[in-house]
């Protein structure tokens, strides 16, 4: 068995972490870089530092793929004083209109500083060690010097700036844990459901009561963005002129009457998944779980569940939240939830995992019951390359995101179907995902070099 987490070095991941309330369309490539820019532009300010001009140069999948995934667009409005879950997705055209007629932007939100966007933001093919997606900010002084800073986009919005030590000593989790086994071994000692130990673990840093509000917030993000997904038209940015189909579906769905027939049950799910994806390309507000690129797998079954389960309740859905995140944790601290790394068993493979244990523990399952729906959501999924056509989280992003519901709620009844006895555990297929994502070549990981992405002409 792996070492007690109590004696691992990993940094301790929240549930606040895991679920980040944002725009998309790319949670590695516009929220992360967003979130970068706004905190160097913080500490700039911070540090009454008033630069002459600002450059950013992109690395890496964040340049190969970062104008389909809008991280000019982000890493302008970051140094603007924007942050992912505070703009308005409305408002973001005008912003970034006004900032390109002036010439300079207001950094931090303040005073005005020179940058041009087509000198200053330089997009490189080549990747730096540190991690796929990497940036790099200069502020450029009166007397020429210069103060720069490197972050890297590591997954799910979350960055890291480079020499920066962040581990939380300071964090002591009632029930810590480091792999599935381990989580099993808490699960069994202490009596408590998957959801309970991650309930009991959050109060390491807040209230219980505020950690249950903050997942009614995600989970009400995550309905809204089903609902606008659901009404809105028209062609998604980008070039590629794909239209968005969700509210035609649903409006078809409705027109069937009630849903008494069981094959109704997987397009509406269905359904769900490709709303909020829809939104999400078009840069609207989203929930990361864990990514943006599939932020549709974990809404579309909690759905699924609030919808078609006889007996769902709020505390339920929270079950879901919690058990999921459990989940989660693992592959963020075991591997990577970053498609530059992983390819996309780390985004939709990886919410597939999770939606499945969370559904699982919706209705009831044993804690080796959602082990299994973990390990099952995830199995399936392995190999999944990240291939987008013209750099867009748009094909097959989008209808990837409905293939994953399926599958997790396939998953976590094939689980329930069992007594949590299987071959293949759950630590055992987030190493084989480990080892898969850096056996993969580069060109399938979130760089528009291979696959799809070179093999369907763009129009």
């Amino acid at each position: 068995m792996a070492t007690r987490a109590s004696e691992g070095t990993g940094e301790q991941v929240s549930v606040v972490d895991l679920f980040t309330i944002g725009i998309g369309p790319s949670s590695s490539h516009t929220v992360g870089p967003m979130r970068a820019a706004h905190r160097f532009a913080t500490m700039l300010v911070e540090d009454g530092i008033r630069p002459g001009r600002i450059t950013c140069d992109l690395y890496g999948s964040l340049s190969l793929t970062g104008r389909g995934h809008a991280t000019d667009r982000a890493i302008v409005l970051g140094l603007a004083g924007n942050t992912p879950e505070g703009v308005d997705p409305d408002r973001v055209d005008a912003i970034l209109s006004a900032i390109r007629a002036a010439g300079a932007l207001p950094l931090g939100g303040g005073d005005a500083v020179r940058f041009d966007e087509a000198v200053d933001l330089v997009f490189h093919k080549s990747f730096l060690p540190g991690h796929p997606n990497a940036l790099a900010f200069a502020a450029i002084l009166a007397d020429g010097s210069r103060i720069v800073r490197r972050f890297y986009s590591v997954g799910g919005g979350a960055i890291r700036m480079e020499g920066e030590q962040r581990a939380r000593a300071n964090i002591v989790l009632a029930h810590p844990y480091a792999s599935g086994d381990e989580l099993l071994a808490v699960a069994r000692d202490t009596g408590l459901s998957i959801a309970g130990i991650v309930r009991a673990n959050e109060a390491a840093w807040r209230a219980e009561a505020e950690t249950d509000a903050f997942l009614d917030r995600v989970r009400a993000a995550m309905v809204a963005s089903i609902d606008r997904g659901c009404h809105n038209t028209g062609e998604l940015p980008g070039g590629l002129h794909v239209q968005r189909r969700a509210r035609a579906i649903r409006e078809k769905l409705v027109d069937r009457g009630p849903r008494s027939d069981p094959g109704l049950v997987f397009e509406w799910v269905s359904l769900w998944a490709l709303a909020v994806n829809e939104e999400n390309a078009a840069g609207g507000r989203v929930v990361t779980a864990p990514t943006n690129g599939a932020a549709g797998v974990i809404p579309a079954v909690l759905r699924y569940y609030e919808t078609f389960v006889h007996g769902a309740t709020g505390q339920g859905a929270r079950d879901f939240l919690y058990a999921a995140s459990a989940i989660g944790f693992l592959y963020k601290r075991n591997a990577s939830i970053s498609a530059a790394e992983m390819g996309c068993q780390g985004e939709v493979g990886v919410a597939c995992s999770m939606a499945a244990a969370g559904l699982a523990a919706a209705l009831g399952a044993t804690a080796t019951q959602i082990e299994n729906a973990a390990e099952i959501g995830m199995e399936h999924n392995l190999g999944l390359t990240c291939d987008p056509i013209g750099g867009l989280v748009q094909i097959p992003c989008i209808e990837r995101n409905t293939m994953g519901a399926i599958k997790a709620i396939n998953a976590a009844y094939l689980a329930l179907h069992g007594d949590g006895r299987h071959i293949v555990s759950l630590d055992q297929v987030i190493e084989t995902m480990r080892q898969t994502g850096e056996d993969m070549k580069s060109q399938y990981k979130e760089t528009s070099l291979g696959g799809l992405a070179v093999n369907v002409v763009e129009c």
